[in-house]
């Protein structure tokens, strides 16, 4: 797609909101029906869990984009990827913490990102249980329900409130390197998914850090953190992009960003 009337890429992802809604919607649509229902529970190549309710909200996403946007690429979390060198690519994730939501937690979330030549550049994490939804886009700031949202000023690690979905996803040495962080921070909450990232976005967090993610786990979220006035990158300080090695630290300042980066890198 062109961009219109000489946009930039920043200016033009905007124009594609309208439609990430939709997206949010059809996915909202989708998984509602099933959540606190005794469904089935299917366990993917690398044993983790899948539900209808996964795979239903990928496809009515899917489908609208293949409706409204076919030249665009498309990386799902559960039908893997189209076009994937285009030049706008959207990465889906439906349900993000899908043992959050077979358990019955109103902590999993549907995330939707959209990349331009590789780079995150829009993003919506929605919790369609309570009904929330946090958009970024790039050069804006972000928003929960429409209202502007802001990370905290905490700079201090002392300070810091830290969060991480779980120890099982730090092995080895990234475990002790998070050990280390840890030991320096106010507190830490385990668990949360993407929903640590939106609540970091809001001043709750100050501090998320995790390994081991894939594209579709941080896309979405690049915007939303970085438009609430956060910072999200790797752990040696690399901005994300398709092809990051899946470590991420996110902070809610700079000062508090570069002595954690201190610990990890």
């Amino acid at each position: 797609m062109p961009f219109p009337n000489n946009e930039s890429p920043m200016s033009a992802a905007a124009d594609f909101l309208p439609l990430a809604h939709r997206l949010a919607d059809a996915a909202r649509a989708a998984i509602l029906p099933y959540y606190r229902s005794r469904l089935a529970i299917d366990d993917k190549a690398d044993a983790s869990p899948v539900t209808l309710a996964d795979r239903g909200a990928e496809q009515a996403m899917r489908a609208l984009l293949a409706a409204e946007l076919p030249g665009h690429g498309i990386i799902g979390e559960e039908f893997g990827r189209d076009r994937e060198d285009a030049e706008w690519v959207w990465v889906l994730d439906p349900v993000d913490g899908t043992k959050s939501f077979i358990v019955g937690r109103p902590t999993f979330c549907t995330l939707i990102g959209l990349l331009h030549h590789g780079k995150p550049v829009l993003g919506i994490i929605d919790q369609p249980v309570l009904q929330e939804r946090w958009v970024g886009v790039a050069d804006q700031t972000s928003t929960l329900n429409g209202q502007a949202v802001h990370s905290s000023a905490i700079t201090a690690l002392g300070e810091a409130r830290l969060g991480s979905t779980g120890t099982q996803y730090l092995p080895g040495q990234a475990g002790e390197r998070f050990a280390a962080l840890q030991a320096q921070c106010r507190f830490t909450v385990w668990g949360g998914d993407a929903y640590l990232y939106a609540l970091l976005a809001t001043g709750g967090y100050d501090l998320v850090v995790e390994s081991g993610l894939k594209l579709h786990d941080f896309a979405a979220l690049v915007p939303v953190v970085q438009g609430a006035g956060g910072l999200m990158t790797d752990w040696q300080g690399n901005a994300l992009h398709k092809d990051s090695d899946g470590s991420v630290l996110v902070a809610a300042t700079a000062e508090l960003h570069a002595a954690a980066k201190a610990l990890l890198a």
